[in-house]
């Protein structure tokens, strides 16, 4: 691996000296400036600045970021600057570009009363544009997301897939880092699966999909990086939006966001409270065959939960001046769920489903009270130098706090067959108490060196500590006190410091752009488990994490794309704890203290294509992997406990279609095709763990937009079967709806919303050992339907849709 990685990286470096040799002929002009309003002062993002030749066809142009600021670069000759804004007078100016640099310093830009009142929207963000290092998903626009949570729109998109304990995936991998405005945040919490349920759809502005993530960002995360950012209004005033939704199996909700700008302060908040019940179930069908003998259990599982859940968002920007900003931030959120589960037993001898023989019936109820509360405060320091958003230094502080209770009763019943009843047997109580503290502090500086190259570093740190006191008591009738069960109690404690230094080297020449950088991480674990007998086990490392990344473009429509990355995962809290739940006593989950970290080189190359109506990416990717984590299940007295363990390696390559096309002014369609083929072998016990797989997912996704402001969406997704080291993972598929309609002089939204048309988002899998064999299917949550209605304050739609298509923006936060 590493020999392959150190040739690759060889070549690249050499192609980039060979490239850097031809650089100095070219020369450019460089002309900058700042719009903003002309009432207000406000900085204006979102706005076209476009160059035209003599003969008035484009030459170049972008789109302006938050800051306002923007910057192009021109062969020397004359020219038409274009400056656009919907609802803002056209800006057309002659410019002479025969030196080395114009500065148009700032341009203030007065509304169009004309195009105030009669302006429609002619074009929406696209709901995919592709960036030199990532993907950026508009969800916002998507209508199958109406009335969701961050599980289920992650679930939604391209190559990301959630499985049934709310673990997301990427390409096949679920070693994924997520982040919330670019970085780790109270909003995902202890339990990201269950915390990703309660971040409300209504609240999330576009998803950053990041699959071969440069030095810039942390290193953790194998198969990449997905960074949800958070609306946030940037209009001068007071403006803002309020959102309720209803829907079935029970859902009700209301969500708010608002946001006052006046001068130098700009005031910002959201709110959102919603209450969820969701209904699921499957079944686990087991056959077991050790020496000697045979039997079977087919297990029926029925979940009920629900929950309210509460989360608040409030801060302010304040500017000393137009180059430096102070922003601070508090975040709460709050959780109270309830959960009820069944697991009904029937255990057989044999393992024939036409002769065995029905010996036991039991059923385990389980009535869970699961509370969680989060605190987290920052504050961020960004300074511009010049006005050039190139030129930046900025500085971050977090802490944050998380508590979260699970209070379990637990009863198992067995049945007696000569009385047909269920009688008690067995009363059992499980209590969790968890508590997470996490401090980040990073800065960093970007330097442009001449016209065309710039130089970034920066630094970051994280201290963490979680507490876990886990205790299981029993009752058996007949006993008068409760006695510890000792084999699952324990009170572990993990600490964490990371510590990390990274360098960029940018540049662009001619038709060619490269990205150069190095990170390095050292990081720090110890964990310690109290009891039942105190033991300690610490580790730390120095890991070198190199990133490549380049670009040719052939036009100004087409370009070619390439990098690579080395990224690792550290095994995490859960992972290393050694004990875990006790929700079915038949299928025990438990950690692993002895993991190591994986490796993973990612190598990418992937071709642009624009066109009139379409745009077209294509993608061919390899990743290899050594250290290879897996959950190995192994059955010990008729009880199943699945442990995570390092296996040797897994080798991908797949091939990535991502591909947009308007048909016309109304219909748009989107596609999604990730093919990928994949080896993982390893060795545990002297036991060999292999599999081969071939396998895909796709989404397709039809909208329509009609005259009467009415929108209908049809999305279906599918994934094939995939092989694992322990079995199969079956094929599964989904279908939603999405309908919407503009009202109120288009202040508001009404929208319906369908997820999983045909009930068929449903789990299925084999896995199998020496000596048994499984098949299981569970569903979390059956066909929801959601009815919602959006207001708007002082900020219709056709503000937020602001920006041509395929329009360059950049979005929220600094991932160090």
């Amino acid at each position: 691996m590493f020999n392959t990685s150190k040739i690759f990286l060889k070549v690249l470096i050499l192609t980039v000296l060979g490239f850097s040799s031809q650089a100095s002929w070219a020369q450019n002009t460089t002309i900058s400036g700042k719009l903003i309003d002309g009432k207000t002062e406000a900085p204006l993002a979102y706005a076209n600045v476009s160059v035209f030749d003599n003969n008035d066809e484009l030459v170049t142009g972008t789109v302006t970021p938050e800051s306002g600021v923007f910057q192009l670069q021109v062969e020397r000759g004359e020219y038409t600057l274009r400056i656009q804004f919907i609802s803002y007078q056209t800006i057309n100016r002659k410019l002479n570009a025969n030196q080395n640099s114009i500065d148009l310093g700032t341009i203030e830009l007065s509304e169009d009363v004309n195009q105030l009142s009669e302006v429609e929207v002619v074009a929406k963000r696209p709901q995919m544009e592709m960036k030199l290092d990532k993907r950026v998903f508009n969800v916002s626009e998507d209508l199958s997301n109406i009335g969701s949570n961050a599980e289920s729109l992650l679930d939604n998109l391209p190559s990301v897939t959630v499985d049934i304990e709310g673990n997301v995936s990427l390409r096949g991998s679920g070693n994924v880092r997520i982040l919330i405005d670019g970085r780790p945040s109270g909003l995902v919490g202890i339990s990201g699966g269950s915390a990703l349920r309660q971040i409300q759809a209504d609240q999330i502005e576009r998803v950053e999909v990041i699959t071969n993530p440069s030095a810039r960002y942390e290193a953790e995360g194998n198969a990449g990086i997905i960074n949800i950012i958070m609306k946030k209004e940037k209009k001068g005033g007071f403006n803002g939006s309020v959102s309720t939704n209803l829907g079935y199996p029970i859902i009700g909700g209301v969500n708010s966001n608002v946001n006052y700008r006046k001068g130098n302060i700009n005031l910002f908040g959201a709110y959102g409270i919603t209450y969820r019940e969701n209904f699921g179930g499957g079944y686990i069908d087991q056959e077991f065959t050790p020496e000697d003998t045979t039997y079977s259990t087919y297990v029926d599982r029925q979940r009920e939960r629900s929950g309210i859940s509460q989360n608040a968002r409030f801060g302010l920007d304040y500017s000393f001046n137009e180059n430096t900003t102070l922003t601070g931030s508090f975040l709460y959120r709050i959780s109270d769920e309830n959960n009820l589960s069944y697991n009904y037993y029937d255990d057989y001898n044999g393992i024939n489903r036409d002769t065995r023989e029905l010996v036991r019936r039991s059923v385990r109820i389980q009535d869970e009270k699961e509370d969680e509360e989060v605190l987290e405060y920052e504050l961020n320091f960004t300074k511009t130098f010049g006005g050039d958003d190139d030129h930046k230094f900025t500085a971050d502080f977090q802490y944050r706090n998380n508590t979260e209770t699970e209070d379990s009763d637990l009863r198992n019943e067995r049945f007696i067959i000569s009385q047909n009843q269920f009688v008690d047997s067995i009363q059992q109580r499980s209590l969790i108490d968890e508590f997470s503290e996490n401090i980040l502090m990073q800065a960093n500086y970007v330097k442009p060196i001449g016209e065309n190259r710039s130089f970034e570093t920066g630094w970051r740190s994280t201290l963490r500590t979680i507490t876990n006191e886990y205790e299981v008591t029993q009752n058996v009738e007949g006993q008068e006190a409760d006695s510890v069960l000792s084999d699952f109690t324990n009170d572990f404690i993990y600490n964490e410091n990371v510590h990390a230094l990274y360098a960029i080297y940018n540049s662009e020449f001619n038709k060619f752009t490269y990205q150069l950088g190095l990170r390095a991480e050292l990081t720090d674990i110890t964990t310690r488990l109290k009891s039942p007998v105190d033991t300690t086990n610490a580790r730390d490392y120095l890991n070198l994490f190199p990133s490549v990344f380049m670009t040719y473009e052939f036009t100004k429509l087409h370009s070619l794309q390439a990098s690579y990355s080395r990224r690792f995962d550290r095994p995490g809290f859960r992972s290393l704890n050694p004990f875990s739940n006790f929700n079915d006593d038949r299928n025990i989950r438990i950690g692993n203290p002895n993991l190591n970290p994986e490796f993973t080189d990612s190598y990418e190359v992937g071709l642009v294509n624009n066109f009139n109506d379409a745009t077209l990416y294509s993608g061919l990717y390899y990743r290899r992997t050594t250290g290879v984590t897996e959950r190995i299940n192994t059955v010990i007295d008729g009880i199943t406990y699945a442990q995570p363990q390092n296996l040797a390696e897994r080798n991908s390559i797949g091939i990535e279609n991502n591909y947009s096309h308007d048909l016309n002014d109304w219909w748009r369609l989107n596609g999604n095709l990730n093919v990928f083929y994949s080896e993982t072998y390893g060795v545990v016990d002297e036991q060999v763990f292999q599999a081969e797989t071939f396998t895909a997912s796709g989404r397709a996704t039809s909208q329509m937009s009609f005259d009467n402001d009415f929108n209908f969406q049809l999305s279906a997704f599918y994934r094939a079967p995939q092989q694992t080291t322990q079995g199969t993972r079956k094929a599964f598929y989904m279908v939603d709806l999405g309908f919407s309609k503009d009202v109120l002089d288009k202040k508001g939204t009404l929208a319906l919303n369908v997820r999983d048309l045909l009930n068929s988002r449903k789990w299925r899998t084999t896995t199998s050992g020496e000596d048994f064999y499984y098949e299981s299917e569970f569903q979390w949550r059956t066909t929801t339907v959601t009815l919602s209605f959006d207001y708007r304050i002082n900020s219709n739609k056709r503000n937020k849709e602001k920006g041509r298509e395929g329009g360059d923006y950049e979005g929220g936060g600094d991932e160090y």
